[in-house]
Parts: C-alpha cells; structure tokens; sequence
C-alpha cells in the first residue's frame, strides 16, 4: 500500500510539470512560419480566401475540380489566375501518356506567371515521370510534384526538380496518417533535401486538422496547404488551455442536457421512500 501511494505522489507531480510544460509551449497564430496555401477548387470560396493576407496561395486537384462541377478546365483556370494572380496556385495535368502530359504541362504553364504544374510521381501504370520533371523544371516550368509519399519518391524528386525553376514537391502527410502509416520520415528528407537546393520548396498535403499546420510548422516545411475550414480555425490557435477547453466540454454537454430535456427516472429503492 505504501509503495503504491509512494509511485502515485511523484505521477501526480509529473502531470502538474507536463501541464506546465504545455502551457508555455502553447502556440499562437503569429508564431506559425510555415506558409498557409488554400486546397480547393470553388472560385468562391478561393476568393474569400483570398481577401486574407496570411493565405500566401493555392492548390487544386482533379478531385477537387470534379467537386467543384469544373466542366471547362481552361476557361476556369484562365479565369481563376485572373482573378488572383499575385498568388502561386497549382493546376495538375489530366492525362496518363507521358507525351500528352509535357504537351499540358507547358499548355497550364502559358496560363499565367504564378502558375505552378502539378506533376505525379508515375502514370496510373506505376511508369515514374522524373526525368520529364527534371526536363520541364530544366525549361523553366514551375512544377508541383504531387502525389508523394515514400522516401525513394522524395529522394528522387527533388533530384528531379533541384536547380531547375521554382519547384515544390507535395507529400501527402494526412493520406500516409490515415493508413497508420508514419509521415515523419518522408516529410523530414524532403524537408532536408530541399532546404539544400535553391528551388525546392516542401509542401505538407492532404490535411485533416489544425495540429498538422502546427506539425509542418515544426517540421520546417515551407508550405502547408489545407481546406478553408481548417485554415480559418488558426487565428484561434492558442487561445484557450487545455483547461478551459475542458470546462467549455463540460459546460457544453450540461447545455445540451437541458436543452433536450433529458432525465433519468428513479430506481424503485427511491421510489418507495
């Protein structure tokens, strides 16, 4: 008995201490030095994104064009950089034949000075696209190399893209969590690789929540990009400790509570007396 109290007393002084810790590590919004991208396609909602002067630019995917109801890739994207062109953005090719992918790589290059082409690493038949990266970013053309996830992919990316123009490489952090799968190796060496070019910046991609923008913040990742709802919940970073978010759950369950009129009935020992 005694030793357990005795193993308990130092536990308990070690959860003050964590607490503690916690709370001066807090981050705030201005502490963040990554740069803040929205990901989507809604013209909409790119331009309320825009009106805020920490969103340094943007990406877009297939996906997300298909979500949008995108019909028309050409006059949207034209219409899209007119609408922001003080800003990167991001416009992936369509096809799967290495041929037509360079044709549309340089087509979406022509769109504007602040495009950026998004490249995956293969075609849909596995066949890796380095060597028409390192061809299009040796021309001049700024690429987006996506769709990134493992070490020899990152290893062999940046070696595609390093000297050449203006070049990010996007690995896909939040796809790799999803599967349990760790994305702290493959964002760390693309983070070292890149920070010795002169080019090369690393994005964090497929967000799913705030603390991941914290986690490419430490990391040293240039960029991080994420959908509008997640980015409009940092300026409120920091803001509240773990305490206080613990009495507002607290206080948040009391209030639906009453507003649902829930009860319990007695057991029948209460009732009788």
């Amino acid at each position: 008995m005694n030793a357990t109290r005795g193993a308990a007393g130092p536990g308990c002084s070690g959860g003050v201490e964590n607490r503690i810790r916690s709370e001066q590590m807090r981050v705030t919004f201005d502490m963040l030095k990554v740069k803040l991208f929205t990901d989507g396609a809604d013209k909409a909602q790119i331009m309320e994104m825009a009106r805020h002067g920490h969103i340094a630019g943007f990406t877009t995917n297939p996906s997300l064009l298909r979500k949008a109801g995108v019909t028309d890739y050409a006059a949207y994207a034209r219409d899209l950089v007119a609408a922001v062109p003080d800003r990167p953005i991001s416009f992936e090719v369509i096809a799967d034949d290495v041929a037509e992918m360079r044709r549309q790589a340089r087509l979406i290059a022509e769109w504007g000075p602040n495009v950026y082409v998004k490249l995956p690493v293969s075609t849909t038949r596995g066949e890796p696209l380095y060597p028409l990266v390192r061809e299009l970013s040796q021309a001049g053309v700024k690429v987006n190399l996506t769709a990134v996830f493992d070490l020899p992919q990152v290893d062999a990316g940046v070696a595609a893209l390093a000297g050449g123009a203006p070049a990010c490489i996007s690995v896909f952090a939040g796809r790799l969590a999803d599967m349990g799968l760790d994305y702290a190796p493959a964002v760390r060496r693309a983070v070292d690789l890149a920070r010795a070019t002169t080019n090369v910046e690393v994005i964090w991609a497929s967000t799913r929540e705030v603390w991941n923008v914290i986690e490419a913040d430490r990391l040293g990742c240039h960029i991080i990009t994420a959908p509008a709802d997640v980015l409009k919940k940092l300026p409120g970073i920091g803001s509240r400790s773990a305490a206080e978010l613990s009495l507002d759950a607290v206080r948040a369950f009391r209030a639906d509570v009453e507003a649902a009129g829930l009860t319990l009935p007695a057991s029948g020992r209460e009732a009788a007396a």
